[in-house]
């Protein structure tokens, strides 16, 4: 199944025609790899939530309260990551090996100096952000050291994110998501370590990720740098061996079209991620098990969507090579095959997830109180899943496109005019129901007007 994963990816790269059966298998073929990753990923983070909920409401509620914050670090070292890797996509699709490792070489420079700028803004605002957001007393000083420790391993993030985006850029979907992957038995061994063994509470779930970050960041370069056949740089596989320093500084073209790909969604990270908090900020007058229900639901919940991640990062590298390679057609054929896949994964997801709310929320904590919300809140969301994994698809296409402005602007439309004005109104009246049925209306409609914007990108 290697060889012909390599084959038909070589065929973007060629021209030739492939059949709809091609197609399909290709994205299947990079998509499953991606999916286990992204379900692994959620199942960590589902684990140390339980974990963490099973020290009871408080401890439960003060990382909910700071994990959109959280979130906001590492989605903004995703977004610096794909400014790059996106034109890594393009040059390969081009067959433009030597630009593509030219690319790669500049990124570090410009991530490793980004990360080390959102270190100095958490270190910053790590002992306000509680009490920004709202959190009552009993549980800021947990919310407060769990932040400053998550943020502060930016640094890993950035580099594994760049590391793993570049080699599916590069169409290796396989060692990105094995090592992802084991970056959740590392997360969980290490949070059981420092949760239960040494017991550190809150704090040891923060700095048991951060070690298993590190240690997966030190594995995903070895297999970019001396392994990769196309982007390699040191060892057998090095194609420019002798490379001075220098050619790690940053190009004015190449950081010029980075910012271009990666400010929007850079943006639109912040500014999402500053719905999520200021969605908190709702929650949090409804009482602190409102509040855990509300984080240990979004845990669970993510077991739905990471499918369609995992189908929308294929569809950012076949879209990439596709558009690199001047394959017009070929892009607009994988972009509908990959969002109707998508589409069908997470309708059963979501299928799924209703019938067996409870005994999901069940695993996350004992509190008979907070499973029965957090199964209500679960259940409307299941409507939701169609529309959501259009919207995630669609955005991957778009990514790859290198058209990421629209799309931001888009998505922020629709979560700061829809979902935060629904869940303002209905969250006194109906408490957390109400702002997860704001939630739902909100992603049914971005995933529709997505639609309609591939539709009309396309034409």
């Amino acid at each position: 199944m290697k060889g012909e994963k390599k084959d038909l990816l070589a065929y973007i790269r060629e021209g030739h025609e492939m059949t709809q059966g091609e197609k399909l298998n290709l994205i299947i073929q990079l998509s499953i790899p991606s999916i286990l990753a992204q379900i692994s990923t959620v199942l960590m983070f589902f684990i140390d939530a339980a974990m963490v909920g099973h020290l009871g409401a408080r401890q439960a509620a003060s990382i909910g309260l700071v994990e959109s914050a959280s979130w906001l670090f590492a989605g903004l070292t995703s977004a610096c990551s794909m400014g790059f890797s996106v034109q890594v996509a393009h040059a390969i699709g081009a067959n433009d090996l030597k630009r593509a490792r030219r690319i790669l070489r500049q990124s570090l420079t410009c991530c490793l100096l980004f990360s080390l700028f959102l270190v100095v803004i958490a270190a910053s605002i790590h002992r306000p952000l509680p009490h920004w957001l709202g959190g009552s007393p009993d549980i800021i000083s947990d919310a407060s050291l769990y932040f400053l420790i998550f943020s502060c391993a930016a640094p890993f993030f950035q580099m594994e994110s760049l590391f793993g985006s570049m080699l599916k850029c590069s169409g290796n979907m396989k060692i990105p998501s094995v090592l992802n992957i084991l970056m959740c038995c590392f997360d969980v061994t290490f949070n059981y370590l420092f949760i239960f063994i040494l017991d550190m509470g809150v704090p040891g779930a923060a700095l048991g990720t951060t070690v298993a970050i590190f240690i997966t960041t030190l594995m995903m370069g070895y297999f970019l740098f001396w392994r990769s056949n196309m982007l390699g740089l040191f060892g057998k596989k090095a194609r420019d061996i002798q490379n001075p320093l220098y050619k790690f500084k940053p190009k004015g073209d190449v950081v010029r079209t980075a910012f271009k790909i990666a400010a929007p969604m850079g943006m639109q990270h912040m500014l999402m991620n500053g719905a999520q908090i200021v969605s908190t900020m709702i929650v949090a007058p409804l009482g602190t098990v409102s509040i855990a229900a509300h984080s240990l639901g979004i845990t669970v919940e993510s077991l739905c969507y990471m499918p369609g991640f995992g189908i929308a990062e294929a569809a950012t590298t076949l879209i990439g090579q596709s558009i690199g390679a001047g394959q017009r057609v070929l892009t607009r054929s994988f972009a509908w095959l990959t969002t109707s896949l998508g589409i069908s994964v997470m309708t059963l997801m979501g299928v799924l997830m209703f019938i067996f709310a409870p005994e999901l929320m069940t695993l996350m904590t004992p509190v008979e109180e907070i499973i029965a919300i957090g199964t209500e809140c679960l259940r409307i969301e299941a409507f939701a899943e169609p529309m959501f994994a259009a919207a995630i698809v669609c955005n991957g296409i778009f990514v790859g496109a290198g058209d990421t402005l629209k799309p931001a602007i888009m998505s922020l439309g629709s979560m700061w005019g829809v979902r935060l004005t629904l869940a303002a109104l209905l969250a006194g009246t109906y408490g957390l129901p109400g702002v997860w049925t704001a939630m739902a209306i909100e992603l049914t409609f971005r995933g529709i007007i997505f639609l309609v914007r591939l539709w009309k990108f396309e034409k």
